[in-house]
């Protein structure tokens, strides 16, 4: 799986550099991975680390300082439909329709049939038919998020980037829509990259799961889960993985934080 004729993405020493107030701020340095076609990532760490950094280098919105950053062996200089994006907030347009909001994602080339395909298909895809022409104001949190995901989704990416996509959202909320982006990730095999704060989460969800120091960010460790799905979070296996992950950020046994079984 390691073959540079598998890698989908590759990163190799990326750093980052930001000057703010005349002074330099080291954001990122010596970011080394490589994703392969289909793969689910979570990357972790703390707040002010460089993870939304990383993904905004990824999906085109910033350029790395130095190293080097590819997509199917080209390098990545700027936004492209071979990339998706999810934030936090759903960042709907209020003022257009599941529909349109969804549409508006297409690329510019595409035919109106192709994007009445792609639309339909995608609305289908994250479970929101029958509220096509509902507007943003009109959903729960949820269900926004859905919508962002479809548009995301619409151009068929290689690959999908997560920003904290369920930050905002309840418990509750938070564990279905995990799954719901797991069903989405199985059906479509489009490679998915994950940033966020909740560990289980990017257990629950990754192949990988990549720990990152505090700033200046770099990779501490890539821990792999190989449990099978769906993934239970009471198991033994996966509560040793969640040991392992936190003794990454505190040097004592992470004892207090183990959870009863």
């Amino acid at each position: 799986m390691s073959s540079l004729t598998q890698q989908l993405l590759s990163i190799t020493g990326l750093s980052k550099q930001f000057a703010i107030n005349s002074e330099t701020v080291q954001a990122l340095t010596d970011i080394n991975l490589q994703v392969t076609p289909g793969e689910f990532i979570s990357i972790v760490g703390a707040s002010g680390c460089g993870k939304s950094t990383l993904l905004r280098i990824i999906v085109g919105l910033d350029s790395q300082s130095s190293g080097e950053i590819t997509l199917g062996g080209q390098a990545i200089h700027k936004p492209g439909v071979d990339r998706g994006m999810v934030f936090q907030e759903a960042r709907l347009l209020p003022w257009l329709t599941v529909r349109d909001n969804i549409a508006f994602g297409c690329r510019s080339n595409a035919t109106n049939v192709e994007k009445c395909r792609l639309v339909d298909e995608h609305i289908a895809l994250v479970g929101l038919a029958g509220f096509e022409s509902a507007y943003p104001h009109q959903l729960s949190g949820g269900m926004q998020q859905r919508a962002s995901i479809a548009r995301a989704l619409v151009n068929r990416p290689k690959v999908l980037l997560l920003d904290e996509p369920f930050g905002a959202l309840d418990a509750f909320t938070r564990i279905n829509m995990q799954q719901e982006v797991l069903r989405i990730w199985e059906a479509e095999k489009t490679t998915m990259i994950l940033v966020t704060h909740d560990i289980d989460e990017a257990i629950y969800l990754g192949d990988r799961v990549v720990v990152m120091s505090s700033r200046p960010g770099t990779i501490k460790k890539i821990v792999p889960v190989t449990l099978s799905r769906p993934r239970d979070r009471s198991d033994y296996d996966f509560v040793q993985i969640r040991k392992e992950i936190y003794a990454e950020f505190f040097e004592q046994s992470p004892k207090p934080f183990a959870y009863a079984i």
